[in-house]
């Protein structure tokens, strides 16, 4: 078991270096470089075809328990070496059949088991970013822990029963598919940072440059939030900026070089405050799984109702480096749903007390759990008082 120290605090590039922008509509792709890459940790994607994927989450497919349902389009394999050693390519690789697959009415469906599944010794199969959002669904699932008379029947016997939260394709997000078709893919990328109309949309890093140029086009099959989708509807541009050299300052060929460097390094800086949001923001995260030397953990940023939250995975290696990385940007109804689950969580789900803390009545956040979909875990006459009240 991982120490509780080894958790991550906050995102860090560290090992890696951002590269200028590449534009395309209101699409901002920025290539990260890793300057060391070791060869000892190695991602390959693997395809799935059907319709929905039902994975379980407690035991065996078959036997009652916890699942997850969603359209799942790929899995992805990790390979690593315990000793450092560069991993083999995975064209000489035995890889093994994931879950069963079966027709059912007018849908194909695959059945999976758990989020993370070890298939040998130094192999282990992820579903990316799925690992991120069911552990999202799970926050504060339980429900109330004491029977406050406030709550449903259903609410104490089952907490929040089936989650779910909605998201889009990125074959939905305009723009987008053509931007990865034709922006250049540096000799050292090992990822990007994706913006829509200046908004992070997501961050994805993988562990060598031959798997980026592999995953590459998989940022398609990622799901994103309403407001990037949106966002990729309204605009079809970015902000301008642009940066130059000042010729009166250029004498010589080492002039040059200094100047171009320094302004690859002002746009580095700039583009990295863009994804200030997740970059070096402050994360609860959750280690997952230990695997040599890595460690694959799921996080949520701290939640800031009225600023740009984000859930993602990573892999880390012993050194604090990033591995891997992929996120998902939350959207203001999503943030506002898990906000209000983790204050009544806080004041162990006491309305009264939740309410005051958040400067509500009584009746307000009885209303605001109803704006978000919770009114279910209410009882009918605490619901039916409350929307007196507030008319």
């Amino acid at each position: 078991m991982a120490k509780t120290k080894s958790l991550l605090t906050d995102i860090s590039l560290k090992g890696l270096q951002i590269a200028p922008s590449q534009i395309r509509g209101a699409v901002r792709i920025v290539p990260l470089l890793r300057q060391q890459v070791q060869g000892d940790l190695r991602l390959l994607r693997r395809s799935y075809d059907e319709d929905i994927a039902v994975v379980s989450l407690e035991g065996k497919i078959t036997e009652p328990g916890m699942k997850y349902f969603s359209y799942v389009p790929h899995g992805l394999v990790m390979s690593w070496s315990d000793d450092g050693s560069p991993v083999a390519s995975f064209g000489g690789q035995m890889l093994k059949r994931d879950g069963k697959s079966f027709n059912s009415c007018c849908a194909s469906v695959r059945l999976m088991h758990r989020m993370v599944k070890r298939e040998s010794s130094n192999q282990l199969r992820f579903l990316p970013l799925h690992l991120a959002m069911e552990g999202f669904l799970s926050l504060f699932f339980s429900g109330p822990d004491i029977a406050w008379s406030e709550y449903s029947k259903y609410a104490l016997s089952h907490g929040l029963g089936s989650r779910y939260e909605s998201s889009v394709s990125g074959r939905y997000i305009a723009g987008l598919e053509d931007a990865l078709r034709v922006f250049e893919i540096h000799e050292r990328q090992v990822g990007v940072l994706v913006f829509v109309a200046e908004a992070l949309a997501s961050a994805f890093v993988v562990p060598t440059p031959e798997d980026y140029r592999a995953l590459h086009t998989s940022l398609l099959e990622d799901f994103y939030g309403e407001l990037i989708y949106e966002y990729s509807l309204m605009y079809n541009t970015t902000y301008p900026m642009a940066l130059s050299v000042d010729d009166a300052q250029i004498h010589s060929l080492t002039d040059l070089r200094g100047a171009i460097a320094k302004m690859r390094a002002d746009w580095a800086s700039f583009q990295g405050f863009m994804a200030e949001g997740l970059l070096q923001r402050q994360i609860q995260s959750q280690i997952v799984y230990t695997a040599g030397p890595f460690q694959m953990q799921r996080f949520i940023t701290n939640l800031l109702p009225k600023e740009e939250n984000h859930i993602g995975e990573a892999i880390v290696r012993d050194n604090g480096e990033l591995e891997y990385l992929k996120t998902y940007r939350l959207s203001a109804a999503q943030t506002r749903r898990v906000y209000l689950l983790s204050q009544l969580a806080k004041y162990k789900w006491n309305i009264d007390a939740t309410a005051k803390a958040l400067g509500h009545t009584r009746d307000e956040l009885v209303s605001r759990l109803e704006a978000c979909g919770f009114g279910y875990l209410l009882n009918q006459q605490v619901r039916d008082a409350a929307r007196k009240k507030i008319k």
